[in-house]
């Protein structure tokens, strides 16, 4: 009875101890491991409770989710994210997938919250069901992009484009939304796309990762969208020259 009273003791001291320590990590209360075993060294962490974080106001904010909901998740997650090596996932700064629900920026709802000084994804397990695996892609697109930004020139990408066509300022300042891939492309993958470049690069990776062929059977009457896809995959081998596209 002694002895299992101290093995108690040590559980609960070391509950409290991993959550403090995965706060001081990424900033992010209310979380513990879920799993830690993954085959390319991702750490994934699942919200206890809801949170909110920000540098301003706190405007991240999610809920937690069921067990029964994360591990549902779970397998087309890894198998996803396992596509990246360990060696690609340090050089863009990313070890740690938040996982919860209901996710929001500003109020906004949101697939995923990119930090690469925490290198730290959140993942809103629920966020569009039907696009989810390509989501996946999108958002890491973006850890890639916010590590590497000199490699991703906004400038150069816009004139990939018609000269008549302007971006958006920001992603939410258009009511482009839609995440079906086009069937006359003219340059853009899907309308949410055509929001800003940064998510016009993203959209373009995720389907490059998800998608290959259909999207290189439109690139073969679509010059521009073919001038994004090797751009894209060009500096993607400059960040590692072994990335597998496949």
């Amino acid at each position: 009875m002694k002895f299992l009273k101290i093995i108690l003791s040590i559980l609960i001291f070391i509950a409290p101890a991993n959550a403090n320590t995965i706060f001081y990590l990424i900033k992010i209360p209310n979380l513990e491991i879920h799993s830690s075993n993954s085959i390319n060294g991702l750490k994934y962490l699942k919200a206890t409770k809801p949170f909110a974080v920000g540098i301003k106001d706190n405007n991240v904010s999610c809920f937690n989710s069921s067990k029964e909901d994360i591990e549902k998740k779970m397998p087309i997650i890894k198998k996803n994210l396992n596509k990246y090596s360990s060696a690609f996932l340090h050089k863009i700064n990313l070890k740690y997938i938040v996982l919860c629900e209901k996710l929001s920026v500003s109020q906004i709802s949101a697939a995923g919250v990119p930090n690469s000084q925490t290198k730290t994804l959140v993942i809103d397990i629920k966020f569009d069901v039907e696009h989810f695996e390509r989501i996946l892609h999108h958002e890491i697109f973006h850890m890639i992009n916010d590590s590497h930004k000199n490699k991703f020139s906004n400038e150069e990408w816009k004139n990939f484009n018609n000269p008549e066509f302007k971006y958006a300022e920001c992603s939410t300042c258009t009511d482009k939304l839609g995440l079906l891939l086009l069937n006359e492309s003219k340059g853009f993958v899907t309308e949410y796309s055509m929001s800003t470049p940064s998510e016009d690069m993203a959209e373009v990776f995720s389907f490059i990762i998800t998608n290959k062929e259909k999207l290189e059977n439109k690139a073969q009457i679509d010059s521009i969208l073919n001038k994004k896809i090797l751009f894209l995959k060009k500096n993607i081998l400059k960040i590692d020259e072994t990335f597998n596209f496949n």
